[in-house]
């Protein structure tokens, strides 16, 4: 059975790390994102079929988080996971009453333009993440445009400032994809300034 054949997960895990995947929606149209080319990762189908609702995701994440002692429960997918604050909220919110596991969200830090009017960074404090991981990928703003090709003109600006935000409230890592167009030494120096981690993903390229 291919990989596309099957059916798509909400939960899915890698190692000691559950993930969910909890949309396909993102403001950005990344020319080197992993779904472009691919339907998953480790036998899961990550491509959705329709927008999980709060009650199908916490109903898989119920069937799974029993299975093993997870190191933490991470937001990540096939989509940007702070397009679904409110989910994001009231799943971690769940996961830390009943469990005593770190929760990660990979973002590509544009939440503040997508969730317009929010404080994000405190209500997500008052959730307790614990760890938000953004996706910097770039040195200045043309170079993020190019790259990650946002729907929002003022999306650098925003993750940036999203990254600075989110410093001293979690544990917060910038970090960017090995492709040609970035300066990797210079994405890891803005990380320095602003006072947060930098760690480098590597980029893994379509062989048709």
């Amino acid at each position: 059975m291919s990989l596309a054949s099957k059916n798509p997960s909400i939960v899915y895990w890698l190692g000691d790390h559950l993930y969910l995947n909890i949309t396909n929606r993102c403001s950005n149209d990344c020319y080197f994102c992993f779904r472009r080319y691919k339907s998953g990762i480790n036998g899961f189908n990550l491509k959705l079929r329709e927008e999980p609702t709060l009650s199908q995701i916490t109903d898989e994440l119920q069937n799974f988080i029993n299975r093993r002692a997870w190191e933490e429960v991470v937001f990540c997918g096939f989509g940007e996971p702070l397009e679904k604050l409110d989910y994001v909220l009231e799943v971690t919110k769940w996961v830390k009453k009943h469990f005593p596991i770190t929760v990660r969200i990979d973002t590509n830090g544009q939440a503040y333009i997508v969730n317009d009017r929010r404080n994000v960074i405190e209500e997500l404090k008052e959730a307790k993440v614990d760890r938000i991981s953004v996706s910097l990928n770039a040195h200045n703003k043309e170079t993020y445009n190019d790259v990650c090709r946002p729907k929002f003109e003022n999306a650098y600006e925003n993750v940036v400032k999203f990254i600075e935000k989110a410093k001293g409230q979690f544990d917060v890592e910038a970090t960017a994809v090995t492709i040609p167009e970035v300066s990797i030494l210079k994405v890891e120096e803005m990380a320095r300034k602003i006072g947060v981690k930098f760690r480098l993903r590597a980029y893994q390229p379509c062989f048709w």
